[in-house]
């Protein structure tokens, strides 16, 4: 989209953390961090017409209709922890998130490159967007201990990771699963 662009392309204008996306790891964002002549984002076209928000909730206007059922569903990443997670950055600032999200990132690396079997992106990805940091670090360190794993093959590990991962989900009540939104009329 002509004259958009974005500082920070880790957070989304609607507060999603576009780190975290599988679009966004890709390397192909289609909505506000996916750089010039990729933005098919109708939010990032609101921030334009209101000077050029960052994020849409230091708009005057927010919440706006946009956001009537915007979380009902999800798109490339859960849009549960959408509200919960502007609450953070408001209260502890950008930088502090950005800096938890890279914490959770590398873990998400550590886990599509050693224990993704070529069908747990997506799972990986929801996984370590919506389990707290805290668990996620307990998850991964059970993997690093568990020595019998070395050597195994990647589908192995990989169910491995997605017990536990599941397990920490179960405690936390989660469900691994993207929610489709519902359908229209």
């Amino acid at each position: 989209m002509k004259g958009f662009t974005r500082t920070e392309p880790r957070f989304s204008l609607c507060g999603l953390h576009c780190g975290l996306c599988t679009m966004h790891l890709s390397g192909y964002c289609p909505g506000c961090g996916g750089g010039v002549g990729n933005q098919s984002c109708a939010i990032a076209r609101c921030s334009l017409e209101h000077e050029g928000v960052q994020f849409c909730w230091e708009c005057p206007e927010y919440p706006c209709p946009r956001y009537d059922g915007f979380d009902d569903g999800d798109s490339f990443v859960s849009h549960r922890n959408r509200q919960r997670d502007i609450a953070q950055v408001r209260e502890l600032g950008l930088a502090a998130c950005l800096a938890q999200q890279a914490q959770k990132r590398a873990i998400l690396d550590t886990l599509l490159a050693g224990y993704n079997d070529g069908r747990r992106k997506t799972l990986f990805t929801t996984a370590v967007y919506l389990l707290p940091l805290e668990e996620l670090l307990t998850v991964m360190n059970a993997l690093e201990s568990r020595p019998e794993l070395t050597g195994k093959s990647i589908k192995e590990r990989a169910l491995a990771a997605v017990d536990l991962l599941q397990q920490a989900a179960d405690r936390h009540d989660i469900s691994l699963k993207l929610r489709k939104k519902p359908k229209k009329g």
